[in-house]
Order: C-alpha cells, then sequence, then structure tokens
C-alpha cells in the first residue's frame, strides 16, 4: 500500500476515514453518473464501505486493516474483472472528490488526499475506453439515507 508521509493523522485517523467512506457511497448511490461504478460492486453496500474504509486506512499511510482482514490488498488484480476506463475512473472520482469536500474541511490537506486517490484511480484503470455494460444497480442502496450529514465546513 501507500505511505503518504502521515497523511492518515493529519487527516483525523480512523475517524475521518469512517465519515469519508461513508459518504462516498452516498454519493455512489446518488449520482447518475456513478450508477456503472455501482452496478459493478457484488457485496452489500455496508460490506464495500467497510472495505474502502480499510484499504484507506493503509492507503493514506495509518494502520493496514486490509491487510488483516482480506489478505494482500493487490488492488489492480482484484479489479481486472471489471471493466474499468476513463468514464468509470472518473465517476469513481467524483464520488470521492465530493465525499472529501463534505468531510476534509482543510482545502490544501482535501487537495493532496485527493490527489494520491486519483493517481490510484488511473493506476486501476484498464481499458482505454469505457467498458461497462449498462447494468441496474440493485437494491444495495435501498433503506440508505441520503441526506447529507456534513461533519466539516470546507476552508
Amino acid at each position: 500500500m501507500s505511505n503518504t508521509s502521515g497523511l492518515y493523522a493529519r487527516l483525523g485517523g480512523a475517524a475521518t476515514l469512517d465519515q469519508l467512506a461513508a459518504r462516498f457511497y452516498v454519493w455512489m448511490c446518488e449520482l447518475p453518473e456513478a450508477a456503472a461504478v455501482h452496478a459493478m460492486h457484488q457485496m452489500s453496500l455496508d460490506q464495500v464501505e467497510a472495505r474502502l474504509r480499510a484499504f484507506l486506512s493503509a492507503f493514506f499511510g495509518g494502520p493496514d486493516e486490509y491487510r488483516a482482514r482480506y489478505g494482500e490488498p493487490m488492488m489492480r488484480r482484484r479489479h481486472l474483472a471489471f471493466a474499468i476506463g476513463p468514464g468509470e475512473r472518473d465517476a469513481w472520482l467524483a464520488c470521492m472528490q465530493r465525499a472529501l469536500d463534505e468531510v476534509v474541511a482543510d482545502s490544501t490537506l482535501r487537495a493532496e488526499a485527493y490527489a494520491q486517490i486519483a493517481a490510484f484511480a488511473e493506476h486501476m484503470r484498464n481499458r482505454e475506453v469505457a467498458g461497462v455494460s449498462a447494468h441496474e444497480s440493485g437494491s444495495a442502496c435501498t433503506g440508505r439515507s441520503h441526506a447529507p450529514h456534513i461533519v466539516a465546513a470546507k476552508s
């Protein structure tokens, strides 16, 4: 995983990453442009949110919860079964940007975190063009509260 020079602590640690993952998946459920990416998820929303939290912890230089819970990350390999082109990457990043905007108050820190995650998202791309067929998003978002519960204002 990535070591981003203490970004985990500067972001606020586990509490902030919990909020970030939760808000990310609210946006994943709400943004029309994220529907195809959302349809790729084969687990419940709670399960994928827990995996994202564990991944972000290690990615931003915190405890390696992902490896402890799920084994070797091998994220690119884990995602090769999914057609990830520029459109899917951008939709995923749109959700992350909105979540960061809501959760991370410091604009410089927010930009640093986004730059790190955007580079990772580009690494995950495995198609030159969009390659996801249209799927219904299923019911993973059913019953989720989509009302924003903003924890920090933008600076």
